[in-house]
C-alpha cells in the first residue's frame, strides 16, 4: 500500500443555499461541506429545518423556485455539478446520482401504472427497446423484494402499500444503476416495522451494487444503527460530524448532546 487515501465520490464544499426574504436572499443552508466516500452510507442527520433536504436538492440542481446555490462547489468525482450545463446535468440524474423521496406518492404519478413508470425509468437513460425495458423493471422490482413483481407492472401507485411504493422509488432510483443514492427522510410515512424494511432494503443494495448512500434523517437511532459516519446539520451549518461511534459517545456540539438528549428522553 502506498497509502494514497481514496478520493471521495462527493464533495460538498462550502455550499449555501438562499431563499427570497422581506429585506433580500436569506441563506438556509451555509456554507455546509463534507464528503461522501465510495459505497459509503453516511448520515445526514438534523431537527426540521435544518438545511438536510436543501442541501440534497442542491446537489442535484433541483432546488424549489427561488431558492438558488448561491456559493460553494459540488464535486462528483472533481467534477463541479453547480457549474455544468443543464444538458450535462441531467445526464448526472439518475445515472450518476438518484434520489429517493420521503413520500412516495409525490413520485409516483397516481395515473399510470407501476411498471410504465419504471420502464421510463430504464428507457431515460439506457439503451433498451420496450420489451428490454420491461424486462428490466421486472429484475428491479424483483431486485427490491416486490412480490409477484410480473403481476405488479399493471399495478397503479394507490393499489400498492406505503412500504411497496417506496420499493418502487427505490427500484426507479436503481434503474440507471447510480454511483451514489440520496435517500431523503425514505422512511418517514411509514410504520416501524416497515421503516426498518427499507432500511434493511437499502443497506443489502449498497452492498450488492457497492451504492454510496447518503441517508438523510432526523432520527439518531437509525444513523446510530446504519451508519458509519454522520454530519450533523443546524441552522443550516454542519456543527459537527465523524465517525459514528465516538460522534455519539462524546458529542463536542451542544447541538448534537440535545439531539441525544432528546432521542434519549432525557434532558439536554
Amino acid at each position: 500500500m502506498d497509502g494514497t487515501a481514496t478520493p471521495p465520490l462527493l464533495t460538498v464544499d462550502r455550499l449555501t443555499v438562499t431563499v427570497p426574504g422581506a429585506a433580500g436572499p436569506v441563506p438556509v443552508v451555509r456554507e455546509a461541506s463534507f464528503t461522501v466516500g465510495r459505497g459509503e452510507l453516511l448520515g445526514l442527520v438534523g431537527e426540521s429545518g435544518a438545511g438536510k433536504s436543501l442541501t440534497a436538492y442542491a446537489i442535484l440542481r433541483l432546488l424549489p423556485p427561488g431558492a438558488r446555490a448561491a456559493g460553494g462547489r459540488v464535486l462528483l468525482e472533481g467534477r463541479d455539478l453547480l457549474a455544468l450545463p443543464e444538458a450535462e446535468m441531467r445526464a448526472v440524474r439518475g445515472r450518476r446520482i438518484a434520489m429517493v423521496f420521503q413520500e412516495p406518492m409525490t413520485a409516483l404519478n397516481p395515473a399510470f401504472t407501476v411498471g410504465f413508470q419504471v420502464v421510463e425509468a430504464v428507457r431515460a437513460h439506457r439503451p433498451l427497446g420496450r420489451r428490454g425495458a420491461r424486462e428490466e423493471a421486472v429484475a428491479l422490482l424483483d431486485r427490491v423484494a416486490i412480490p409477484d413483481p410480473r403481476s405488479r407492472l399493471g399495478s397503479y401507485p394507490h393499489e400498492l402499500s406505503g412500504g411497496q411504493r417506496q420499493r418502487v422509488v427505490i427500484a426507479m432510483a436503481l434503474a440507471c444503476r447510480p454511483d451514489l443514492l440520496l435517500a431523503d427522510e425514505p422512511t418517514t410515512a411509514l410504520d416501524v416495522t416497515v421503516q426498518a424494511q427499507i432500511l434493511d432494503l437499502l443497506a443489502s443494495l449498497r452492498e450488492e451494487l457497492g451504492l454510496a448512500v447518503l441517508l438523510i434523517t432526523h432520527d439518531l437511532a437509525v444513523v446510530a444503527q446504519r451508519c458509519e459516519r454522520a454530519v450533523v446539520m443546524h441552522g443550516g451549518r454542519v456543527v459537527e460530524e465523524g465517525p459514528v461511534e465516538p460522534l455519539f459517545r462524546a458529542p463536542e456540539h451542544p447541538h448534537t448532546r440535545a439531539l441525544l438528549a432528546a432521542a434519549a428522553g432525557a434532558p439536554a
